[in-house]
This record gives structure tokens, C-alpha cells and sequence, in this order.
């Protein structure tokens, strides 16, 4: 079959996995609307189970497109943006059905696959450029190195965020149920035959659509442990990718560090991560402050992925877009 039609017929794998993912998406959010009607009473939550079902269907297409876009091209399938934006959403969803052995992280499925969805419409839409081969500096094995670690360390990032985003919500609830716990458990209580009682204890908070969507949620305190250990290994994989680089760059121009946005950014990036771990490690940055120091650093993961490759003039420009 020829490259071309590889091309068009992985396309058309991505568009599937994007049909699949938008009805997972329903049915992750018809599976919060449950939750929030009537909370976990343990009955089977048929829509979460369509919703893995569709996600693990998306995937296999996903993954189907990705492999046939390096086929197409006759190389590694990450080489410009839009080989980086599937590639990296791919990792993020499967990283998503992975958590799941061991613990029920369905609830996240909404908040994974949404924001995947958008990004693949985003690439097929904006950044999506010919199956082709790459410019003489990216002809190394090191796009295959150097390259594939970071796609991997952002979609490790990226699951890592929805948890600290979710985890910021899910503490401001127990916060609230605290300070419910906290109150008289009858007000009003002695001061007339009119007194009205009211329910006291962490469940007073829990009222509410939100409350009883959150009480499915794992604790703020759960969630925060394994962001963190997301963003240990995301970490590993970014160091990695930042000696990698400069070990390609001096094979390529002849230097290590430049001072290109690109290596800056990267660079930013890893003082980021690293201060978080350390914080968090030895300063007993837990909670909050751990969770708002991770979304700074997918934020800017963002920027670099966006403004180096778009705005900036810089040498790993390689967004194809023209």
C-alpha cells in the first residue's frame, strides 16, 4: 500500500479514536450525573463501564493511527507537532486505563479523555501536516532517544495534573466537612419549640450535587500521593530527556546548551518538577501548595509546547506548520 494512502488511512484511525473517546466521554459524565443524584451506594455504574469499554476501543485505534503514521512516513511517528500530540495523548489515556488495576480512578475518566479529545481535534484540525521524512538534524537515532522519553514524560505530567486539579477540589470539600463537623450538632437547640435541628458531621457537607459527586472520590490525601509519585517518574524521564538533548545537539550543531528557547524552556521545566519534589520531600510541601506547584509545572509544560513551537524562532521549531 502506498506511503500516501498509510497517511490517510491513519488519519482516519485518528478520527475514530476521536469518535470513540467523544461517546467514553458521555458516558464518563452520565456516569458523574449518577453520582451526583444519588452518590456510591455500591450499585453497578453501567455508564463508567461503557465508558472504559469505548476508551479502551479509542485506544486501540489511537495507537492503530500512531503506528501507521510512522509507516506512512518511514520513521519514528514523532518527529513534528502533530506526531507529538497523538503520540503523547495516547500514553496519557493509556496511563488512565492502567491506573485503574488496583483502585476505581473511573471518575477521572471524564476529566482524561476530555481534555484529550480536545487536544486531538486540535491537532488533526491545526498542526496536522504530510507524512514525510525530517530535516538532517532530526536523521539520528536520537529522535527515537531522545524524543519518545519526553512524549512519554508529558503524558505522565499531563495525568498527573488532572489528579492535583482534582485533588484541589476534594480538599476544599473536606475542608468544608471539617469545619461542618466542627458546629453544634443542633442549632438552635434549647431555644424554643421552634427549634429545627441540623445535621452535623462531615456527611452535613456533603450536600450538594458536588459533595455527593466527591464522595466517590478518592481522599484529597490519596490523590495528592500518587501525583506525586506521577510526577517522580515524569521527572526521571525529563532529566533523561535533558541530557539526551544535549548530547544530540553537540552531535548536530557541534555544542551541548545554546541557549535556544527550546532548551531553556526544558530546562525551566526540570528546575520546576524539581523544586516540587524537593519541597515535597523534605519541606513538607503536602496538599495544596504541592498541588498548585504541579499544575504550574504542566503549565509550563504548555508553554513550550505552544510558544517555543509556534512563536518562538528557535532551532527545534519542528512544528511543520507553514
Amino acid at each position: 500500500m502506498p506511503e500516501s494512502e498509510l497517511g490517510q488511512l491513519s488519519t482516519l484511525l485518528v478520527y475514530g479514536a476521536m469518535a470513540a473517546y467523544a461517546v467514553a466521554l458521555l458516558a464518563f459524565a452520565t456516569d458523574l450525573s449518577g453520582l451526583r443524584d444519588r452518590g456510591p451506594d455500591g450499585r453497578p455504574r453501567r455508564a463508567a463501564g461503557i465508558g472504559m469499554a469505548t476508551t479502551w476501543a479509542g485506544l486501540a485505534l489511537h495507537v492503530a493511527g500512531v503506528v501507521l503514521r510512522g509507516l506512512a512516513a518511514g520513521r519514528v511517528p514523532w518527529a513534528n507537532m502533530y506526531e507529538f500530540t497523538i503520540v503523547f495523548t495516547a500514553v496519557a489515556v493509556l496511563l488512565f486505563l492502567l491506573l485503574q488495576r488496583g483502585r476505581d480512578l473511573r471518575f477521572l475518566g471524564t476529566f482524561v479523555v476530555g481534555p484529550v479529545l480536545l487536544t486531538l481535534g486540535i491537532a488533526v484540525a491545526v498542526l496536522y501536516v504530510r507524512a514525510d521524512g525530517v530535516q538532517p538534524a532530526l536523521d539520528s537515532y536520537w529522535l527515537v532517544i531522545h524524543v519518545s522519553i519526553a512524549t512519554l514524560a508529558v503524558g505522565v505530567f499531563a495525568v498527573s495534573a488532572v489528579l492535583s486539579a482534582v485533588q484541589l477540589v476534594q480538599e476544599r470539600a473536606e475542608l468544608r466537612g471539617s469545619a461542618a463537623a466542627a458546629e453544634p450538632a443542633l442549632v438552635g437547640a434549647g431555644s424554643g419549640p421552634g427549634a429545627r435541628p441540623a445535621p452535623a458531621g462531615p456527611g452535613a457537607a456533603r450536600q450538594g450535587w458536588l459533595g455527593r459527586v466527591l464522595a466517590a472520590v478518592p481522599p484529597s490525601a490519596e490523590l495528592e500521593r500518587l501525583a506525586f509519585r506521577l510526577n517522580a517518574v515524569g521527572f526521571m524521564m525529563w532529566t533523561f530527556t535533558l541530557i539526551a538533548g544535549a548530547i544530540w545537539a553537540e552531535h548536530a550543531w557541534g555544542r551541548p546548551w545554546g541557549w535556544d528557547p527550546k532548551e531553556v524552556w526544558t530546562f525551566v521545566i526540570w528546575v520546576v518538577y524539581a523544586a516540587y519534589l524537593h519541597a515535597r520531600a523534605t519541606r513538607g510541601w503536602e496538599g495544596r501548595r504541592a498541588a498548585y506547584l504541579s499544575l504550574f509545572g504542566f503549565a509550563c509544560i504548555l508553554a513550550n509546547y505552544f510558544l517555543v513551537n509556534l512563536v518562538f524562532n528557535s532551532l527545534h521549531a519542528y512544528s511543520g506548520i507553514g
